[in-house]
């Protein structure tokens, strides 16, 4: 029960955290691949409270974020357990490769992954979702910045 409610409360701090992060790192974002709604995010990890970084096993740093993603179905909305992997590039050419790992909260479930990043970096994703014989991938960039 502690374990539950300790995820819940996870849950509602990455939520208010999103919300809130706004005004430095673009809003949860949605894309449709095939049959699904794909949710995704880029937030510096110091946006997360000391509690929610170590309970995820999450570095906080200026120079760390974390990326959530969340596949839904297109038609029923109900969250989809799925393969996540992928990758980061710079400009430069450097990739950094993302280990995701699944999190199960009540009926959803979001992909967890971080990376390190300098500031004002731009970052190009490209993530392969798998579910079954189905395979997408997400590609999106995003600039990011240190506090």
């Amino acid at each position: 029960m502690a374990n539950s409610l300790n995820k819940l409360y996870i849950l509602a701090s990455v939520l208010l955290l999103l919300v809130g992060a706004s005004n430095v790192a673009q809003a949860e974002q949605k894309k449709v691949l095939g049959e699904w709604d794909v949710h995704y995010i880029v937030i510096p990890s110091t946006f997360l409270t000391p509690e929610v970084a170590r309970a995820n096993d999450i570095r906080r740093s200026d120079t760390n974020a974390l990326v959530n993603i969340s596949v839904l179905s297109s038609k029923t909305k109900e969250a989809l357990e799925a393969t996540v992997t992928g990758s980061a590039r710079n400009l430069l050419g450097t990739t950094k490769p993302l280990t995701f790992k699944m999190v199960k909260e009540g009926d959803a479930i979001y992909h967890l992954a971080t990376v390190a990043f300098d500031d004002k970096e731009v970052l190009r994703f490209e993530i392969d979702l798998q579910q079954g014989n189905t395979t997408q991938v997400l590609r999106f960039q995003q600039k990011m910045y240190s506090e």
